[in-house]
């Protein structure tokens, strides 16, 4: 479920319900509210449609721009639907690749009003699976060793890390964000430059709390995913997730995360505060994404969210692919070798 709140344009909504849809009774009486909803029913029928008379380059704000869209639907509804998806600024979601962002949504049911598809989570969270994935592999994994640097030549891959200084290797998945991925590079190529270095990760704040002040005033209008929007609503991300609800915690205690909102959040009731980084989906990193197999080669192999969607299953996917890419590769070389014996 999503909800939209601002104190300063007093508003707020869930739109799980009628209930929650007018969680706020002044809204029936708002023109631009009904105006709001009337945009949102033409977007969910005619922007896959529209989406297909527009080429790649088209941007989300293109898009509205050319088709009459108000500001009530794209401040108080798409903006911030898509900005509490991919963790993005809100003004980096008009510059978003129109094509990409309808595609997520409907293969996701957001363009559904009826039978949206339950989103499910992990019960205990993704540490589950990576407790599973690890389970064989332990005594193998290095931890607090970060690799500083990759370079390579014809005959072997090079790490270094501060704990064992440099190592050789004949095969290294580098699986990490991209930009974390190219300043490992000691020896990047042009391609490897042009490809990582258009797919831009931003910074968000993110704390684990207890103060409710941060949702929605009206209890009917709390919902799993809460957008805040602040007065320069242009500008970070502020979204307010219900731990509750997202993990079916049995407590009567609400336990939130909110993302760029630290401000507001009294102090009494922090309990942690992380920093994570997420990708940035421009037309330059969906333009780079398309050209993934460029740079999946010479030994050294790509994965990462970054390649898709920026999800957990999207990491695993390029994982799939750096393999495909490997095992092909590998099949080449066994094959080579047979003839020439």
């Amino acid at each position: 479920t999503f909800s939209v709140h601002s104190r300063h344009d007093d508003i707020e909504y869930n739109g799980a319900s009628l209930n929650g849809l007018f969680a706020q009774r002044r809204n029936l009486l708002r023109p631009s509210y009904f105006r709001m909803i009337r945009d949102i029913l033409r977007f969910n029928k005619r922007a896959p449609s529209d989406a297909n008379d527009y080429d790649a380059t088209t941007t989300v704000g293109e898009y509205l721009n050319d088709n009459g869209y108000g500001r009530h639907f794209a401040e108080h509804y798409l903006i911030p639907m898509a900005a509490a998806i991919w963790s993005a600024e809100p003004i980096a979601v008009y510059d978003m690749p129109l094509k990409f962002l309808i595609r997520f949504f409907a293969n996701h049911g957001l363009l559904q009003l009826r039978d949206r598809p339950q989103w499910r989570v992990i019960k205990g969270g993704s540490r589950e699976y990576v407790t599973k994935l690890i389970a064989g592999h332990r005594d193998r994994i290095r931890l607090n060793s970060p690799v500083e640097k990759l370079r390579r030549d014809d005959m072997r891959i090079q790490l270094f890390t501060r704990s064992a200084g440099w190592e050789d290797y004949d095969y290294a998945f580098v699986a990490c964000h991209s930009d974390q991925a190219l300043a490992m590079l000691d020896d990047a190529t042009p391609s490897e430059c042009d490809i990582l270095g258009a797919i831009l990760y931003q910074e968000n704040e993110a704390t684990l709390h207890t103060d409710v002040s941060l949702m929605p005033r009206r209890r009917r209008a709390w919902a799993a995913w809460n957008y805040h929007l602040p007065e320069d609503s242009r500008t970070h991300v502020a979204v307010t997730y219900n731990m509750n609800q997202l993990q079916r915690l049995n407590t009567a205690t609400p336990y939130l995360v909110t993302l760029n909102n630290d401000r507001e959040i009294d102090t009494r009731h922090v309990i942690r505060r992380m920093r994570y980084e997420h990708p940035v989906f421009s037309l330059e990193s969906i333009a780079a994404q398309a050209r993934h197999h460029e740079i999946n080669c010479d030994r050294t192999y790509f994965c990462g969210a970054y390649w898709h969607n920026g999800f957990h299953e999207d990491g695993v996917v390029s994982a799939l692919n750096a393999l495909e890419h490997f095992e092909g590769r590998l099949a080449d070389a066994k094959l080579h070798l047979r003839r020439a014996s």
